[in-house]
């Protein structure tokens, strides 16, 4: 199965966020999954300030893995994850299941440059999926 781990790590240097990468990956390597590639979006304000591990953030280093693992791998990496105090926030979404689907899938995440911000990514994001809601009234 193809996931793709979208994580948040508080914001300071790029050596713990490289490390928080490379342990995430090497446990799917040492499982027998594959690793398709990391995407590193860099810090951005995060949508509202949010208090992990006691203490307040608001703004984090964001980066992207792409990974083909088993559900039990996928589990242990959240675990790992979920424990870490340098991170944030962090979800796992399962992009597919079947070959014909994930077979053409890229390992790098781009960004949309003419954003300013996450924030304003997001807003456009909301506004392809659910259209306008102009006249509907």
């Amino acid at each position: 199965m193809l996931y793709e781990l979208i994580a948040i790590v508080r914001p300071g240097s790029l050596k713990e966020v490289k490390e928080i990468a490379k342990n995430a990956g090497v446990q799917v390597l040492r499982s027998g999954g594959v690793v398709r590639g990391y995407t590193n979006w860099g810090t951005f304000t995060l949508p509202r300030p949010t208090t992990k591990h006691q203490a307040r953030y608001s703004e984090g280093w964001h980066f992207i893995m792409r990974f083909d693992a088993s559900g039990p791998v996928q589990a242990a990496v959240r675990r790992t994850l979920s424990l870490d105090p340098r991170m944030i926030r962090f979800s796992v979404v399962k992009l597919g299941t079947k070959l014909e689907d994930i077979n053409d899938v890229p390992g790098r995440v781009e960004w949309n440059p003419h954003k300013s911000n996450l924030r304003d990514g997001i807003r456009s994001l909301d506004a392809g999926i659910f259209g306008s809601r102009e006249g509907q009234e």
